[in-house]
């Protein structure tokens, strides 16, 4: 019997999330462990989208290699492995394994024979992939393609995850026919372009195509779809999510701007009114839940186009918004561009912060004296008498919880789908009761 542990630190996005779990699948005969000490291996599957990524990603190696124990293994794979492969195998002694994003399948040979390799294609997980999900029993990302066919600016993602590669409609339906069979009811499906789905295999329609085979498996309760492009989404995708019996209208859609001369600097493809008509239509769907993302500081942001995207997005209403630093990277096209001064993107970073806050805020406010299906989550981290829970609109791990102060004295489980009645916003955390049958 195989008594050995591991210990896997998983970075980044829920797509990094998902490769995790298939290297936890591969070395399923080693016990899981949340102390690196413990552990004969250590796995960090590193993120190498932006500076802070990077960091977060070195700091962990070198904190997880003082910690760990004489004659485990230390091994780095994922995005940031495989973006700087030569530099970090060349100064990077504390590793034992380096691998990037095309071996997570071969991740079991790699440990037995001590062996570092970085693969010339991105692995892409298939129906054939034994994973071991992570963090709950009813919830399961599920990764549709690989690699990207944009050209943004920002973004060095295409330069080491390639074109974009979808996987066939039938090898996701089987994948999730699996998992339903597991006690998976709950599914969100991620991938760089989400959007794009299925365009290099000639799919006009891939994501509508995806969402009525899912709407056919027996067992699949709520599905949401997480990172639309705004080029790539269209009215029609727009009316079949709402539409869904199964797929919620959740629309996570990163515009990165509003301003024309910043939106086409950014190679995005769309300008400042197609985006915001997009926009638009995403919100008059009853029950929409609209998130995205700004990059604060991008070359050729004048005061301006600063301004202009803090008033839009005061004014538009969303329920969620993730504000980034723009992170000059390496092979991209506005490297060599002229820079805005840190200090400025900072402070800029800063001001559409607090925005987003007071936006999250005003959309929770809104559900205050609402009744609505939630799942609990657990015990909440504000005291042992108080239970998390997430209203199945909202995505799993992003989009936060509420607290049950009222069970009616009901018998609640974990993972298990309840209907609430929201009493009051304490903060910035809604408090709701559970609502007997």
């Amino acid at each position: 019997m195989n008594n050995k542990k591991i210990h896997l630190v998983s970075l980044g996005c829920t797509k990094n999330l998902v490769d995790s779990e298939v290297m936890l699948g591969k070395l399923r005969e080693y016990k899981i462990t949340d102390n690196p000490e413990d552990a004969d291996v250590i796995i960090v599957n590193t993120c190498g989208f932006i500076d802070a990524a990077k960091s977060e990603s070195i700091n962990t190696i070198l904190s997880l290699h003082d910690a760990r124990k004489k004659d485990s293994l230390l091994v780095m794979s994922g995005c940031l492995s495989e973006r700087y492969k030569q530099e970090l195998q060349s100064e990077m002694s504390e590793v034992d394994i380096f691998t990037g994003v095309g071996d997570y399948e071969n991740i079991d040979t790699l440990v037995r024979e001590k062996q570092s390799k970085f693969s010339d294609e991105v692995y892409l997980i298939d129906e054939n992939s034994a994973r071991v999900i992570t963090g709950s029993s009813t919830h399961a990302y599920v990764k549709i393609s690989e690699g990207c066919n944009q050209a943004c600016s920002f973004c060095a993602i295409p330069s080491f995850k390639g074109k974009l590669h979808s996987r066939t409609l039938s090898s996701i339906v089987k994948e999730v026919t699996r998992l339903v069979g597991e006690g998976f009811y709950e599914f969100t499906f991620v991938s760089q372009d989400s959007s794009s789905y299925g365009r290099d295999m000639g799919l006009k329609d891939g994501l509508i195509d995806l969402i009525q085979v899912i709407e056919k498996v027996e067992g699949v309760e709520i599905s949401r779809i997480l990172y639309l492009y705004p080029s790539t989404t269209t009215h029609e995708l727009i009316d079949a999510l709402s539409s869904s019996s199964v797929f919620l209208p959740y629309f996570d859609m990163p515009i990165q701007h509003i301003d024309d001369v910043v939106l086409k600097t950014m190679k995005r493809g769309f300008g400042e009114q197609k985006t915001k008509e997009l926009l638009e239509y995403m919100r008059s769907k009853e029950g929409s839940f609209v998130r995205t993302s700004i990059i604060a500081g991008h070359p050729n942001e004048s005061d301006e186009a600063f301004e202009k995207v803090c008033e839009f997005i005061e004014d538009f209403g969303f329920d969620r918004v993730n504000i980034f630093e723009y992170s000059n990277e390496e092979n991209t096209t506005a490297y060599e561009m002229e820079q805005i001064d840190e200090e400025i993107i900072s402070e800029r970073a800063d001001i559409l912060g607090e925005i987003a806050d007071e936006q999250r805020i005003a959309s929770l406010e809104k559900m205050v004296g609402k009744s609505l299906k939630v799942i609990i989550e657990g015990e909440s981290d504000e005291h042992e008498y108080l239970l998390s829970a997430r209203p199945i609109l909202w995505a799993k791990d992003i989009d936060g919880d509420i607290l049950i102060n009222d069970t009616n004295e009901k018998e609640l489980s974990i993972g298990k789908i309840y209907d609430a009645y929201i009493t009051e916003l304490l903060g910035d955390r809604l408090i709701a009761k559970i609502v007997l049958d």
